[in-house]
């Protein structure tokens, strides 16, 4: 008995403890804090589909309580209550309720489902914007601006982007919690999805993710949104397509490298391939590959054995010695806008 009232103890404890760490969490990584339009109108969506079931919820409380307090069986008393099967005004009710609910809830959730995923073609002061999904990372297209990035996109504020989905492999789904919801990345010219995101009214660095499992480093295929006022993303376009990539000292000899070895994948400025990330500006990256904290000693990892990292993503190991990485990673560290 004793042990049972020490472990009685302890679920409360807990119960606490759980509570406590509920508040706990990123707020740039969260449906539940939105900005801007979008997430302001799926966050409505979910306060409603909660109102509803919090009002049945009680609704059924109050009826359980009423019944078992109503007709609970008393001392001395053997009738049997009164029997209410095939009532027929409580079968259209218990009928007609649930539909109308359904309804509620249905009728904003589709017209705002055909709303947030519509095709438009973008106003002068809005912006258009391809997203590619890879294993495990993401292609930023800004076709007007002629800019391909990747990894961390680049938007200003209070401004209105269309985006179109696609993806190179398997299916990826394109989540910014506080901005937008999920939406699919397909393969195949003709499976594109479509959706548009307002960037709210403060700049602000938010997380997004990859929310449909699509391999052994899904979890990683992380990314970041820098919401920034228009005269910063303005410069940052200028710059972005101003880049030369052009080094001095230990990084003028990991370019050299970088060019033999990396430049058929990856582009810096104009020159290079296109099948790995874009490393214009990588210098001024938040993350390495996305997750690892953005330092010399992480790239160089990175270089080294990428497999490590990102288990099943398609870079390859480029046999370089400890002192081309280090030149290597120099190099990519310079890359920086202006």
């Amino acid at each position: 008995m004793r042990n049972l009232l020490r472990k009685g103890r302890i679920i409360p404890l807990f119960a606490m403890l759980a509570l406590l760490l509920m508040g706990c969490g990123d707020p740039t990584l969260s449906a539940l804090m939105p900005q801007g339009e979008v997430a302001n109108k799926q966050y409505s969506l979910m306060v409603l589909s909660l109102a509803i079931m919090i009002f049945v919820l009680l609704v059924v409380f109050i009826i359980y309580v009423f019944v078992l307090i109503k007709f609970r069986r008393r001392k001395g008393d053997d009738t049997i209550p009164e029997q209410v099967e095939g009532n027929h005004l409580l079968e259209i009710l218990w009928t007609a309720i649930p539909i109308l609910l359904l309804i509620i809830l249905a009728v904003p959730t589709v017209m705002q489902t055909f709303d947030l995923s519509a095709k438009d073609k973008p106003k002068k002061s809005e912006l258009a914007l391809k997203v590619t999904g890879h294993q495990y990372w993401w292609e930023f297209e800004y076709p007007k601006e002629e800019i391909i990035t990747s990894q961390e996109l680049v938007l200003p504020v209070n401004t209105k982007v269309h985006v179109e989905l696609s993806s190179s492999d398997v299916i990826h789904s394109f989540w910014i919690p506080s901005l937008a919801g999920k939406t699919d990345t397909n393969p195949g010219d003709g499976s594109k999805n479509y959706m548009w995101i307002e960037t709210g009214k403060k700049e602000q660095i938010y997380k997004g993710k990859c929310a449909e499992l699509c391999g052994a480093s899904h979890a990683l295929m992380d990314f970041k949104v820098k919401v920034v006022s228009k005269e910063k993303y303005k410069a940052w376009v200028d710059s972005f397509k101003n880049a030369s990539g052009n080094a001095t000292g230990n990084a003028a000899e990991g370019q050299k490298i970088f060019k033999k070895n990396c430049m058929s994948c990856h582009a810096v400025g104009k020159n290079g391939g296109n099948t790995g990330p874009n490393l214009t500006g990588f210098g001024d990256k938040q993350r390495v590959a996305g997750v690892l904290e953005h330092n010399k000693a992480n790239l160089e990892k990175w270089i080294k054995n990428p497999q490590k990292v990102k288990p099943g993503n398609n870079m390859p190991n480029v046999p370089l010695n400890d002192e081309e990485v280090d030149a290597v990673a120099d190099y990519l560290l310079s890359l920086k806008l202006q």
